[in-house]
């Protein structure tokens, strides 16, 4: 009864340091209160230049095969213009409407109608229900963890029709893929207005949501923190987790497919383009309740930013490597290909571990080993918004001695390996390092900004016993 009770006890201090933590870092993180002008500025570029980025990404795939110079060239000399370009786009579809009216449907019945039940019987995946992060207004949203799963029974159903159902073509999204970007635009703007609708009018949690009085701002950035409809969807964790994620992977085998269907082989190349970016995605589902702890989750509100972006960009410019492969099928030699493989892999072991030594540190407060030794950490003290003292540590210790960023030097490791999976011939497949690299790079700058601001002094101590970000020795 004794022990029960010191548990319970435990369990409450650790909440309510949770609080205090969110608490302190209210105005510190997160979308502003007002706009400056180069903000305003840059949404309005993002707003008005990111959707044509994807179309014309998708639309030199499919009319220039692959040139990202070939249009430009053509309508600069006069040998083409945008009504030619335009015309040959394929449009909206009845079918590709229809497709992925049911891929979302299926999704949001897998997300909100199915509990988990991977966690039974798969030994270290945590599942079902769990609390996230407490927001600036004290609320601890709970969270339904079944991604795992629901990526499991998509894709047994896409197997289980490719070899024994015959219902679709595996070429299917390939084949619809223009049409199917029309959708994806609809669903991601129509969420994203719904959001910004929604944070005026019916709010989750008011006091969860900023207001700057910048329309371009707040639908881009987002006013509410946490929309939700009913208990379980979420509104931030679906569209981030669901569709665009697990339709990854099914994306890269309908092109694998058509590799397939075209030329009669599948590269070693589409292979390995399958198996890395396959082995991020499990590993996202694997640690979907560690991603309640992220900046997406716990900072960011949900706008346009999120709605569209996990609708439109991710899908359709993640995956460039493999629809560059469909209309150039490259076979590596197996050196190459080995090479390319052990740089995926590597970048994976440094992403994961070095994010499991952060979250191991932070668990056990320290009590830990890392590397067979003990951790070693600066100790910082942070001030709250009303004037209470609190101390963190930060760890100084395996790959956090290295850099200050070493997981998303990992990740950009990953990156990379894809993009070379793609040979030379074109710069379009190398999209993909060139945005992580400016992302993360950003991700580094924002995240040690609020840093200086919260520790200030022991930050810069930090920064002198982990003097580089992300490239030992570099940068």
């Amino acid at each position: 009864m004794a022990a029960h009770q010191e548990k319970k006890l435990a369990a409450e201090r650790k909440h309510k340091n949770l609080q205090n933590d969110t608490k302190a870092s209210q105005g510190q993180w997160g979308r502003a209160w007002e706009v400056d002008w180069f903000s305003l500025a840059s949404i309005l570029f993002l707003l008005m230049f990111a959707p044509l980025m994807v179309y014309y990404f998708i639309m030199c795939c499919d009319q220039y095969w692959c040139s990202l110079t070939d249009p430009l060239l053509g309508l600069l000399m006069g040998n083409k213009h945008l009504s030619d370009i335009w015309n040959k786009t394929p449009t909206l579809t009845y079918r590709a409407a229809g497709i992925y009216s049911l891929w979302v449907t299926f999704q949001v019945v897998l997300n909100v109608f199915i509990p988990d039940f991977c966690s039974t019987f798969l030994p270290g995946y945590v599942g079902g229900v769990q609390e996230g992060a407490v927001t600036p207004a004290g609320v601890v949203n709970k969270y339904e963890i079944n991604g795992l799963q629901a990526w499991i029974i998509t894709h047994v159903l896409w197997f289980a029709n490719a070899y024994c159902f015959h219902v679709f073509s595996p070429t299917i999204i390939f084949d619809n893929w223009i049409p199917l970007l029309w959708c994806a635009n609809i669903l991601g703007y129509a969420v994203s207005t719904f959001a910004m609708i929604k944070g005026y009018f019916f709010p989750t949690n008011a006091k969860d949501c900023k207001f700057t009085g910048n329309f371009f701002y707040d639908y881009m950035m987002g006013i509410e923190f946490n929309p939700r409809i009913g208990k379980w969807f979420d509104f931030k964790l679906f569209f981030n987790g669901r569709p665009g994620i697990v339709a990854w992977t099914l994306i890269n085998l309908s092109y694998a497919a058509k590799q397939q269907e075209l030329y009669g082989e599948v590269t070693n190349s589409m292979i390995l383009v399958n198996v890395l970016q396959g082995i991020y995605v499990l590993d996202f589902f694997w640690n979907e309740a560690w991603y309640l702890k992220t900046i997406d989750i716990c900072h960011d509100h949900f706008g346009w930013y999120l709605g569209w972006g996990d609708c439109v960009w991710l899908p359709y410019l993640y995956t460039l490597q493999g629809l560059y492969l469909v209309y150039h099928p490259v076979q590596l030699c197996t050196a190459h290909a080995i090479g390319i493989l052990t740089l995926g892999l590597l970048g994976y072991y440094i992403f994961r571990v070095t994010n499991h030594q952060k979250d191991l540190f932070r668990r056990t407060n320290g009590n830990c080993k890392i590397w067979g030794k003990k951790p070693q950490y600066i100790e910082c003290s942070y001030v709250s918004v009303g004037g209470t003292k609190y101390y963190s540590k930060l760890l100084t210790s395996g790959f956090w001695g290295w850099a200050r960023h070493f997981n998303y030097t990992g990740d950009l490791m990953g990156s990379l390996a894809y993009c070379l999976a793609c040979g030379f011939q074109h710069i379009l497949p190398y999209f993909y390092i060139v945005y992580m690299t400016i992302l993360l790079t950003h991700r580094c700058l924002r995240d040690e900004h609020r840093c200086l601001s919260k520790y200030g002094k022991d930050w810069k101590r930090y920064t002198a016993a982990v003097p580089y970000r992300l490239l030992p020795g570099i940068f």
